[in-house]
Formats: C-alpha cells, structure tokens, sequence
C-alpha cells in the first residue's frame, strides 16, 4: 500500500463515483470528515466535470469553504466563490462539434454556459442526477447555439452505450486536434472542453495560488478525466469501481473501495487526519 505524504495540505476529490453516495449525495459520514478536515488546517477541492453552480450548492452542503475546480478544469473558483480561472470552448467551433453528433436521435447534447445548463432534449434521467443541489437544465436549439461563455460541451446517450460514443471521441479528436480536450467524465458521458484544459493543471493553480505544490495535494477519481489530476498530485487514489480503461491506463495508481462505502472519506480519516492527529498530540 502507498504510504501518503505527510507534508499533504490539499485534499482534492471528485464528485460522482467518488466522493458522494450512489444517489450523488453526500453521506452524512462523509460531511462530517469533510468538516473535520477543514477544522485540522487542511484545504479540499471539489475537482469535477460539473457545472460551477451545480458545486456551489454541494458545497454548502457541505459546510466548508473549499475550491471548487469544475467543468473539468474550464472554471476555478477560490472558497469565496471569486473565479480564479476560466477557459472557454472556442466560439468558431461550437456549430461543428454540436454538428458532428447532432444527426444521431439518440444523443443528448449539452452546454455549460456561463451559469446555465443548456440540453437539447429533455432528459429526466440527469435532472434527477443532479438532485443534490437543485439544479437543473433548460432547452435550447441545436440549429442554432449560443456561442458565448460556453465552458463545456457533452455529450450523453440515450441507452449509455459506452461504445457508441467511443467512436465519436475518435471522430472528435481527429476533426479538431490540438483545438479542444475531449475526455470521458463517465462511461456514458463524453466531454469537450477548450485546449489544455484538465483537472491536474487546475489543481496545479490551486496549489500555487497557496504557496504549496502538487507534490503537497492528494487526490481522488475515478473517470478518464481524472487522469491527469491523478498523476500529477504527489498521492492519487483511484475507486476500484472505475471503468476498466481508467485502470489500464493507470495501473500504477493504488486503487481504494467504492463511493457506496465512503471510501474517499475512510481513507482520509485512517490516513490524513490520524496522521494529523498523532503530529498535533
């Protein structure tokens, strides 16, 4: 097992899959660890594909100040809600991305814009996925998509067939290479984001923003698009209920329980607040 750092100051951890329940809420048990962490000195980091206001609400929730990294490192906002970071999908190339999968019925497009969320179908599915924090999408027309402020374009399927959208995460990234990030959030979830964006190089602002580095964060995922904050922070832990890809491509990362267990939360009290504990007696 990987013995975690004792010079750790930030805790950063995805949400779905991760650190809130299967019914994407956060487990009592976990609020409490979360609250406790804050009361040692420690700084956490909600690191997610999620749309900002989305967070906003988790994290009162939570009780605790905390950074919040979202739209996979599109958006950064400091405890008190200041943006710290923004980059968006450039504006020339919305119609053709939204384009590229708008012919397939079965396709649920989305947009994150500014403080909205755009959907160009109803999908009651996903409006109960967000139940936590209360928010929830409006339509628009695909013909037709606004432009500005858009921090992330995904793409959802109807029947979740991971494969299917697969094959449009290749047509994706050979149309606009090197102009947008495309990552899978979740098996039936494919994102676009604008050029370099990740959640390891927002994870970096974070730390720096502190005066600490990445080598001082550790970090919790469980989707392709945590790949890179996993690897980059000094500890990354991966869900043993990730997809298969994820654990392939990063077989060298130590791999703790489910979010159905609280894993994220029991690994941080055994090692981080223990830890800290034993340093302060």
């Amino acid at each position: 097992m990987t013995s975690i750092n004792k010079d750790i100051h930030i805790v950063a951890s995805d949400l779905d899959g991760t650190l809130l329940a299967p019914d994407h809420k956060l487990s009592l048990y976990t609020k409490n660890t979360l609250k406790t962490l804050h009361q040692s000195g420690f700084t956490f980091v909600f690191a997610t594909g999620r749309h900002h206001v989305d967070v906003d609400g988790i994290r009162e929730m939570a009780g605790i100040p905390a950074y919040m990294i979202t739209s996979n490192g599109a958006r950064i906002h400091d405890p008190e809600n200041k943006l710290m970071f923004s980059r968006n999908v450039p504006e020339n190339l919305i119609p053709a991305i939204i384009r590229q999968l708008s012919h397939d019925e079965n396709i649920f497009i989305h947009l994150y814009r500014h403080d909205e969320w755009l959907i160009s179908h109803a999908d009651q599915r996903l409006k109960d996925f967000h139940n936590e924090s209360g928010f929830t999408y409006r339509l628009f027309d695909v013909n037709n998509p606004p432009l500005d402020g858009v921090s992330k374009i995904f793409f959802t399927h109807k029947h979740r067939d991971h494969e299917i959208l697969t094959g449009y995460e290749t047509e994706l990234n050979q149309q606009f290479a090197g102009q947008v990030t495309v990552a899978f959030s979740s098996p039936w979830c494919l994102e676009v984001m604008g050029p370099g964006i990740s959640k390891g190089h927002a994870l970096d602002v974070v730390a720096r923003s502190l005066d600490k580095s990445l080598a001082q964060c550790v970090a919790f995922g469980d989707g392709m698009n945590d790949i890179e904050m996993l690897t980059m922070a000094g500890t990354g832990l991966v869900m043993e209920t990730a997809h298969e890809t994820v654990m392939a491509t990063i077989p060298h990362i130590q791999r703790i329980g489910s979010n159905e267990h609280d894993s994220v939360a029991r690994y941080l009290e055994e090692h981080l607040l223990a830890t800290a504990n034993c340093i302060a007696s």
